[in-house]
């Protein structure tokens, strides 16, 4: 082995620029393919290593205290289905009065129990203590520092005892917003009571439910009011992760693909163009074995440190991906590349290209040391000398004609950098329809155009205004340049029958022209309407028509879905103003959204508006969106390396291709053809691979846009209107077909610069 190792490594040197083109492919494929394993383990591994931590509950049931007995939920736990089971546990909703301070106002749902601990959610206590005595609270929040500032305040339910805030936990079950001392929860009068669940077979809903019906014979299981399934809180955590995954996961597999091509078309060109020096190794007694190793070690070697490099890199960049896409979602679920995705890559990236030199070295197996001594290393005769005759008589000029029948003489070659092409216009195509699609999405979530500055009303802890709900909008319309205000409240309730709660904005007066992008039925006009998002239909089974019961404060009122707004949130609805008169006459506006005229300047209409009322608080709207822009930049970072990956692969054609016609370069010159011709000969041959390139490597971009765009929307439970989807104008796919030219005669442009300035002398000096 020691002399393959010799003969491999010399070959490393001698092809000094082919091994830099390999590894800098190699790293921009790994690379992706870190960060998209890294976001795929990042989907489902930090909570499960959460879940499995903090014991965590398959299925959280609200069963009615009237109707069924502690002493009956816990004759639950003899059920052979029952793997363990924590409760029973009262549970009340209170309604928190605003401070100024501690928690916010509106419904917290409060569990009653003695410790954190116990056989199934064993809560993640992270500041703070736990509740031991009547008046204090512990409140579930993430593992934040600034939520820390909560220690020492209080909540003051309305019609009960106040609390003290204790501690701050995080339940990876999300059991509950609060939790008190049990005999605390007697006093807050609760409706309900909770059992926490581990079940021994719990992989799929269909499981969780079974089990749930087969809990007991008695009459317990049918006064089950409802119940959280440990799935959907999964679901709900990696959603985000798994709306980057699709895209990511594209490039990755381009990436490979284009690494493979480009490995392949390195070890075929190194294996005709070295055809007398593999004789010269078999005639010194190399058998035909050590041979492929030599080559297969050839590309192993510039191939590791490529998968090395862009391991590292991959992992660093992989980085803040994961905190922009965890941002925000609590507990301990921490969150980073893990140990495998790192041996995974080392190991599988090197072992693909590998394989992918195998098949072009095999053919050094085969070839006898006799055959390969006396082989030069010209195309042999014949070869291309068919579509040659034909295109000279073609009007052309001479130069571009001998350019298009080039590709002719190694059809082999020519179809792995066509394909290496089409896949760098399909990464363009795909990059460019993202492009549009994000930048669609943006204006529209941020409502550009139409939302220029939100003015927030102060809280009791600032300074508060001096004007009443209707002096503040009065004021806001005299200003010059307002043309539309739309007063907004929003507001914690819940849903009837269900403990979560969600966030509901009402809104009054120009509330039409918020911009808000309705993609099925229509917006609201009129009393007890909701426009729900996407995401929150999805969560919850429903759809446009049906029926919501809201409740806020044990005031109950009925509503009507009446359309479907393109919205990522999941808890989250909009409600026309009269509807919140029907719950609670007495709630105002918490902030004024406005839109401008022309011209205004925001920042001074923000500076005016805080001079007429110092309790005003205005702020800019922004003007771009996080996700899209996170979106567009991981998209047009890795579109540069694919394309700058078949750019080279290109280059190394075109390289290739002008060593093995050094003497046909060297009569061209001897008859007359000048540089600038030759230089226009190996540029036409790649320009016509690349033309062609593009125009199959456009509709494999666009099926690959729907796709990928389909399956973020699906992951994140979002809805877009048809013109986010339809980017494609006739002009832009005329423009990326210039793309693959552009690919292929960049790649070309500086090996048929080499070739131009090569003297007939030192062409024919090896012949």
């Amino acid at each position: 082995m020691s002399a393959v190792w010799r003969v491999a490594v010399a070959a490393v040197r001698r092809r000094r620029f082919q091994s830099v083109v390999l590894s800098v492919v190699v790293l921009c494929s790994t690379v992706a393919i870190v960060v998209a394993l890294g976001l795929l383990e990042a989907a489902s591994a930090p909570f499960d290593r959460t879940f499995a931590n903090q014991h965590g509950a398959h299925v959280v049931a609200a069963f009615d205290r009237t109707a069924v007995s502690d002493d009956q939920l816990a004759q639950t736990a003899e059920n052979p289905m029952v793997e363990s089971v924590a409760g029973p546990f009262g549970q009340a909703v209170i309604i928190v009065t605003d401070t100024g301070y501690g928690p916010p106002p509106g419904p917290l749902t409060v569990v009653g129990r003695a410790d954190p601990g116990g056989p199934v959610d064993r809560v993640d206590l992270w500041a703070g203590r736990w509740a031991t005595a009547p008046g204090q609270i512990v409140i579930n929040r993430p593992v934040e520092p600034f939520f820390r500032d909560l220690l020492g305040t209080t909540v003051q339910p309305q019609g009960g005892p106040k609390l003290t805030v204790v501690g701050l936990a995080s339940s990876v079950s999300r059991t509950a917003e609060a939790w008190v001392t049990p005999s605390q929860i007697q006093t807050l009068n609760p409706k309900i009571t909770q059992m926490l669940y581990r079940f021994t077979e719990a992989g799929t809903e269909g499981e969780l439910r079974a089990a749930l019906t087969g809990l007991t014979p008695d009459p317990a299981a049918s006064l089950l009011l409802d119940w959280q399934s440990y799935l959907t809180v999964k679901q709900d955590v990696a959603r985000t992760a798994s709306a980057y995954l699709p895209f990511l996961t594209g490039f990755g597999i381009l990436g490979l693909l284009v690494a493979v091509l480009i490995v392949g078309n390195v070890i075929s060109g190194a294996v005709v163009a070295g055809q007398r020096h593999i004789g010269v190794l078999k005639s010194l007694g190399f058998t035909p074995n050590q041979v492929v190793a030599v080559y297969l070690a050839m590309v192993l070697l510039p191939g590791f440190v490529g998968c090395l490099v862009g391991t590292a890199v991959g992992g660093l960049a992989a980085q803040p991906l994961l905190q922009l896409v965890f941002q925000g979602i609590g507990s301990a679920i921490g969150v980073g590349v893990s140990i495998w995705v790192y041996v995974v890559t080392l190991l599988g990236v090197p072992a693909v290209v590998v394989l992918a030199a195998l098949i072009p070295a095999s053919r050094a197996h085969r070839l006898s040391a006799a055959q390969t001594i006396s082989a030069g290393s010209a195309p042999r005769p014949g070869r291309g000398q068919r579509m040659q005759h034909l295109l000279s008589g073609a009007r052309l000029p001479r130069s571009i004609s001998l350019g298009l029948g080039l590709p002719f003489a190694r059809p082999g070659r020519s179809a792995l950098t066509l394909a290496a092409v089409i896949l760098g216009v399909t990464t363009v195509t795909l990059a460019s329809g993202l492009f549009r699609t994000m930048i669609a999405y943006g204006d529209a979530a941020q409502r550009v155009g139409h939302v220029h500055t939100v003015v927030h009303v102060g809280r009791p802890d600032q300074t508060r205004p001096k004007l009443d709900d209707a002096g503040i909008e009065a004021l806001l319309r005299s200003l010059p340049g307002v043309k539309y205000v739309t007063a907004d409240a929003w507001i914690d309730i819940h849903l009837a029958g269900r403990s979560d709660r969600i966030m509901a904005q009402f809104l009054r007066g120009d509330a039409s022209t918020r911009g808000d992008t309705v993609v099925a039925g229509r917006y609201l006009s009129g009393p007890g309407e909701v426009v729900a998002p996407s995401a929150f239909l999805k969560r919850y089974g429903l759809r446009v028509g049906d029926r919501l019961t809201l409740t806020l404060g044990g005031v109950h009122t009925l509503t009507t879905i009446v359309g479907e707004a393109m919205h990522s949130a999941n808890n989250l609805i909009m409600v026309s103003w009269p509807t919140l008169t029907a719950l609670a006459p007495d709630k105002k506006p918490t902030q004024y959204e406005v839109q401008l005229a022309s011209g205004i300047d925001i920042e001074k209409f923000n500076a005016a508006v805080k001079a007429a009322d110092p309790g005003l608080y205005p702020v800019t709207q922004p003007q771009v969106d996080d996700t899209s822009v996170a979106v567009i930049s991981a998209t047009s970072i890795f579109t540069l390396l694919l394309s700058t990956v078949a750019t080279l692969g290109v280059f190394n054609t075109v390289v290739l291709n002008t060593r093995e016609r050094r003497r046909d370069l060297a009569m061209l010159k001897s008859i007359g053809m000048t540089p600038r011709q030759v230089t226009v000969m190996m540029v036409t041959s790649m320009a016509a691979l690349g033309a062609l390139g593009g125009l199959l490597g456009i509709p494999i971009g666009v099926v690959a846009h729907r796709v990928i765009v389909t399956a973020m929307l699906d992951a994140v439970g979002l809805t877009l209107p048809a013109v986010m989807l339809d980017v494609w104008r006739v002009a832009g796919l005329a423009v990326l077909v210039l793309a693959g030219v552009a690919i292929a005669m960049l790649g070309a442009f500086l090996p048929a610069r080499s070739a131009a300035r090569l003297t007939i002398a030192h062409a024919l000096h090896t012949e």
